[in-house]
């Protein structure tokens, strides 16, 4: 099951139930901000998530899978992979 559009799996994050947060592909706004450029981006091609995309993996999604506070060293790449496989 997808539970976000740039691989993240929701059901491992830390703050999913402190800020009581469904997962990105069943919000309208996500918690942390006015918006997310990935999650706007997948939906603005109707796709459930960027391993869906042509252009997999982005600049965008490297940007965020490899920062150094945030990033997951690419892992939500790899789960979009594994996402798009089945």
């Amino acid at each position: 099951m997808i539970e976000s559009r740039c691989g993240i799996l929701c059901s491992q994050c830390e703050y999913r139930e402190q800020m009581n947060c469904k997962g990105c592909v069943h919000i309208d706004t996500p918690f942390w901000g006015d918006s997310c450029p990935i999650k706007s981006c997948c939906e603005n091609k109707k796709q459930d998530n960027c391993g869906q995309c042509a252009d997999f993996p982005c600049n965008l999604l490297n940007e965020f899978a490899y920062d150094k506070e945030n990033g997951d060293n690419g892992q939500r790449i790899l789960q979009c992979k594994m996402w798009c496989r089945k």
